[in-house]
Order: C-alpha cells, then structure tokens, then sequence
C-alpha cells in the first residue's frame, strides 16, 4: 500500500532531494517533492507542519544483558570513578538468565527506542564472555536488532589470562559466532585490552570477512584510533580523549568519530570534542551506547540534545551525525535518509522544525514514526 505524506513544515532529508510531501510504497520511499505534484495513493496523511526527518540511527548499544546496576550508578555519582570492571556484574547475570529472558529485555528497549523515533539499531554481544553464551546472545540480537556486533572482547573475564582469552576470542568464540553477525568490535582501552590484543581479534574477525568496530579513548587517550584507522575500521566509537594526531587520523580516513555523550556524562566524564573533530573534516555520528553500566538511556533525541548544547554541535550537525553519521558508521546507505529507494524509516517531531530537539531540551517532541514504512504509534 502506498501512503501520501503532506503537510511537512520542514523536511531534513539529509540529500540534495527537499520539498514538503513525499509517498511511501511498501517499505520504501517512492517519491519526495511538493505537494502540488505529489503522485496517487492509497492513503494520504496530513502531519500538519509538523517536522519530518530520517528515524534515528543508533549505531552503537548493548542490549542483549540481564541484571541491574543501579547500585554502581548511584556510587559512581557519590564519587567513585567508572572502570571497565563493573561488565563483570551483567556477564554473570547475563550468563544465568534464560534465552526469553534476554530476549525480553532486548525487545523491551528496542520498543522503546522506536516509539522515541530510533528505527534502526545495531546492538553487540559482549555480556557473554564465553563461547556457549557470547553465540546465545549473537543469535538473540539477530532475531531482534538490525544489526550485530562481535564483541567478545569487551572485557578478560575475572580469572582469566588475558593472552589466553584473546585466543579463544579470536579462535573458537569467533569461528562459532561469525555466522550469525556482521561486525567485530573490541574494548581497546587500559583495564580491557591493549593495542596488540585488539589488533589480534580484529584481524582475525578480518579474515573471516567481518567489518570492524572499536571501542576506543574513552577514558584517556591511547591507541584505540589509531588501531581503527589503520585497521579501515567503520568506527571508532567514545572518541572521548584525542589527541591532535587522532583527530588528524581520523579526518583523513573513511573512519567514522561516533561520540556518545550520554556515557560520558553518566560516567562523569569529558565530553567528546566534537567541535574540533567536525572542524578538521572528520565524520561524526551520535549513537547511545544504551547499556546497564555506563549510559542507560535509548534516547537519542538525548544525546543530539547534548551535543547542541553542551559539545557545541549545531542542530543540524547533531541530527545529521544521530540518522545519517550512524548509518555511515555501519557502512549503510539505505537508512539516515530520506529519497526515493530508502527505507521508509520516519520520525515526525511534534514540532515546526528539529531546532526544537535543542531548544526544548527534555521534552517528548515525538509525533508519529514510521519503520519499513509501517506507522509504529
């Protein structure tokens, strides 16, 4: 069935494609222009000058988890500082809980996401840490999330020898769960792993044909981008602490600066300098890196909050960088955007323009989305 949309105060298209109508065919877009010129269809819907842009793109959470950590929160905001440790508390509830349990849990908050505007997610495994749990939660994520991330290496679990586990991360746990994802990801980062055990896993996931992800600098600089730049990896993700030569490596690669200000803010720490980085010519994406333990949130209406007002991101690059720069940071150019031959993903602001995101901070501007071209609220 095809659906006319008229009415559109103001459409972000993210291409050179404008205009205030356009038409839904299936779970396409068929057409984009004016109204005066808009083709037949079986329905017609006027969204009343409301704003229309792409549905959000979140390029980077962990759904598949079981437990609570609001205890390690509440500590954190008494003082005490984030470490990568505190995983361990979700991989042991992670590897008690049943198949539906996780699973509940991951449609819960992708419901979630998609009625605040987010319709396409890519979420990671990583709460498993064990060949048996880490291809559970592969196969879970593939049933309910548009895209999934290998992270094996997301932390060495307590008792483990490190170069003991890389080996196992890079050799059964990946030959078992390469199947069933897309990408690699590793946690580069000091109390994780360290440049040559990234480097391992990543060329290993490589060579069995799998884009590559990193977790990098986010709580110090170190050599998480220049792993990912060297690597071509699609992202770097954190981008917390650079330094002059990261922002420079990754403003002459292909390599994707996907900031998350909701983590660093939860975990209390600097927020990304996404000025510099958009200034030296680098690509930005927002994502919510939505997880029990650092940043709990699915709302990445949020984070493109945050990045206006406190990373010094106009309106217009934080809502590029949250649709268009995440699915860039997943090497998709089917979503982000919106012309004919993109999937129908849409996100009507209850609002005149998506300057609002910004200038009404905190407050629920979600009209009506539409996923694959199917009205969702």
């Amino acid at each position: 069935m095809s659906v006319l949309i008229t009415g559109i105060g103001e459409l972000t298209t993210n291409t050179e494609v404008s205009g205030d109508a356009l038409v839904i065919d299936g779970s396409e877009i068929a057409w984009v222009g004016n109204a005066n010129s808009a083709p037949a269809a079986d329905e017609r819907v006027d969204v009343e000058g409301r704003a229309v842009l792409p549905g959000w793109v979140d390029s980077h959470t962990h759904l598949v988890f079981a437990g609570d950590r609001t205890a390690e929160f509440g500590a954190r905001m008494a003082g005490k500082p984030y470490t990568a440790g505190g995983i361990a508390v979700t991989v042991n509830a992670t590897r008690t809980a049943t198949d539906e349990e996780l699973a509940a849990v991951l449609r819960k908050h992708v419901a979630e996401a998609l009625r605040q505007g987010t319709t396409f997610v890519e979420t990671k495994t990583g709460y498993g840490l064990n060949v048996q749990d880490e291809v559970r939660s592969a196969r879970i994520a593939a049933e309910h999330a548009d895209e999934v991330t290998f992270l094996g290496a997301h932390l060495v679990p307590p008792g483990a020898d490190a170069d003991e586990y890389v080996d196992l991360v890079r050799g059964e746990m990946l030959d078992a769960v390469a199947p069933l994802v897309r990408w690699a990801d590793v946690f580069c980062e000091k109390g994780a792993f360290d440049y040559d055990q990234s480097k391992a896993v990543l060329q290993a996931a490589a060579a069995k044909g799998l884009g590559l992800r990193v977790h990098g600098n986010q709580l110090g600089e170190g050599p998480g981008v220049r792993l990912a730049v060297e690597l071509g990896a699609a992202s770097v993700d954190h981008c917390t602490y650079l330094s002059p030569a990261d922002i420079d490596a990754l403003a002459s690669s292909d390599t994707v600066a996907t900031l998350l200000p909701a983590c660093d803010l939860s975990t209390r720490q600097s927020l990304p300098p996404a000025r510099a980085l958009l200034d030296a010519g680098a690509t930005v994406a927002l994502a919510s890196n939505c997880n029990p333990g650092s940043s709990y949130t699915s709302s990445m209406a949020f984070c493109v909050t945050t990045a206006v007002l406190q990373m010094r991101m106009s309106v217009e690059e934080a809502v590029w960088a949250a649709t268009a720069g995440g699915a860039q940071a997943l090497r998709r150019t089917d979503v982000g955007v919106i012309r004919p031959g993109a999937r129908a993903d849409l996100h009507v602001l209850d609002a005149p323009s998506i300057t609002h995101l910004a200038y009404r901070p905190g407050v629920p501007l979600t009209h009506s989305v539409w996923r694959r071209g199917e009205r969702a609220n």
